[in-house]
């Protein structure tokens, strides 16, 4: 039973940074059972229902269902399970796929928009800005979506200079000085990890 409040800490940064990965590593960094992830990515629109006015930009705040993830963080918070979605990039839509996530004392919550959703920032206690130079964070983004998703380096590069990019000006970076915890995304990251965990305690 779940007798503690869950402690929200929230990973934000641009794509390409290096939150998902300092992410994972925290997760392997907490007590065994004791931490879960909820990736925002998971929360993006299904296709057919995705908003006709920012026509297919998946780097702009309504391309998430805010409500529903809202939804399941307060569950979490209140000790309740949820079902979260799934996204299948290979295809860009949410899968018919549900992972089953139960609440833990430490809720990480990983997203490029994290900030940039106000009642999603809200419940966060701890929030972490990973600041990566922006070569770096496009040559990641190149290297993950070429070998990982199958696009073509025409395509993701298209795509950052269309959206990605002036996305992030707008609704990423701008989150950088609000932040709890400024972490460089060019660190080790055993150092990033150690930076999360002092800040916790």
């Amino acid at each position: 039973m779940q007798t503690q409040i869950p402690f929200f800490i929230g990973i934000g940064g641009g794509s390409g940074s290096g939150k998902s990965e300092l992410a994972r590593a925290l997760m392997s960094a907490f007590p065994a059972d004791q931490a879960v992830l909820v990736e925002l990515d998971s929360y993006y629109h299904r296709k057919l229902a995705f908003p006709v006015e920012i026509q297919g930009n998946y780097d702009h705040p309504l391309a998430l269902d805010e409500d529903l993830l809202v939804g399941h963080l307060q569950a979490l918070k209140q000790g309740q399970t949820i079902e979260k979605p799934c996204y299948d990039f290979t295809v860009h839509d949410r899968s018919n796929r549900l992972e089953t996530v139960q609440p833990k004392r430490f809720i990480l919550i990983d997203g490029i928009l994290l900030f940039a959703l106000q009642r999603v920032a809200a419940l966060v206690d701890l929030s972490v800005f990973v600041d990566t130079p922006a070569d770096i964070r496009l040559a990641r983004r190149l290297l993950r979506d070429v070998q990982e998703r199958g696009r073509t380096l025409e395509d993701v590069l298209i795509q950052y200079l269309t959206t990605v990019r002036t996305m992030h000006e707008a609704y990423v970076e701008v989150f950088k000085t609000q932040a709890d915890l400024l972490i460089i995304g060019t660190d080790p990251l055993e150092r990033e990890v150690a930076a999360v965990l002092a800040a916790i305690e």
